[in-house]
């Protein structure tokens, strides 16, 4: 795990006020996600955090330089169009203080600066969507069951819809994501699905973890198997041997 470092790196713009805010919506949240993970490999630019306002819409907000923004929201919009779930799109540049003040994006325009960590880095990401609490509760029982992944929280986005996030390597991470899919349409109705296989730091940093995230398998306790101590060996004495017709042989 590595030590609590300032975010604010040459992905940030020293001078904010030289800076744009991007901003891409979808209609589902493994979408956004993977929109997101799209813009920060295109581009210099951080992710700040998303904002869901109800009825399945999300949006990923990035900042930076205004032409890398430009470029980020251009790459993030052409991958939401490709999965069939984009909504808008916007780039302002040199955005109002009060702005960045009044809207949620600020707060966490503070907190990312300010640093962190993630508990989560080097281990791949698979989101999987549905419509209605019960088949996502459903679809997350069958992903732990069918490979060795951890639930590390869940999301919902109004409108009915649910997203399980599951960690684990890239393997078991596709294996679960195909498992809790099938056991989704068979509860309810299956929306989307996202793997991504090596997330940045950045889309770490935003992800939803919950609070009794397991770290570390808990080790389960069994009987100490105690021994029966040895027993002090006795002398016996020494013994002749006789033949049959009682002659003495030692």
């Amino acid at each position: 795990m590595r030590q609590n470092q300032p975010i604010l790196n040459k992905r940030q713009p020293k001078d904010l006020r030289e800076s744009a805010l991007g901003m891409i919506s979808t209609s589902s949240f493994p979408a956004i996600v993977g929109t997101a993970d799209m813009m920060l490999k295109s581009a210099a630019v951080t992710l700040v955090g998303y904002e869901k306002i109800g009825g399945g819409h999300c949006t990923a907000i990035v900042r930076g330089g205004i032409a890398d923004v430009r470029i980020a929201v251009q790459a993030g919009a052409e991958t939401a169009e490709q999965f069939g779930q984009l909504i808008s799109t916007s780039v302002i540049s040199r955005p109002s203080a009060n702005l960045d003040a009044i809207l949620p994006i600020g707060s966490r325009l503070s907190q990312f600066i300010n640093g962190g960590y993630s508990r989560l880095s080097n281990q791949s990401i698979g989101l999987l969507e549905t419509r209605g609490f019960p088949a996502m509760v459903g679809a997350a029982d069958m992903m732990l069951k069918s490979a060795d992944v951890q639930l590390a929280a869940y999301e919902t986005i109004g409108g009915g819809y649910c997203t399980a996030i599951v960690r684990g390597n890239v393997a078991d991470v596709a294996v679960a994501i195909e498992a809790g899919m099938y056991e989704a349409e068979r509860i309810g109705e299956f929306h989307t699905l996202m793997i991504i296989p090596r997330p940045l730091d950045d889309l770490e940093e935003t992800l939803p973890v919950d609070k009794y995230w397991i770290e570390q398998p808990t080790p389960v306790m069994v009987p100490i198997d105690i021994k029966e101590p040895m027993k002090e060996l006795i002398r016996l004495p020494d013994l002749e041997l006789r033949s049959i017709d009682d002659k003495k042989l030692l």
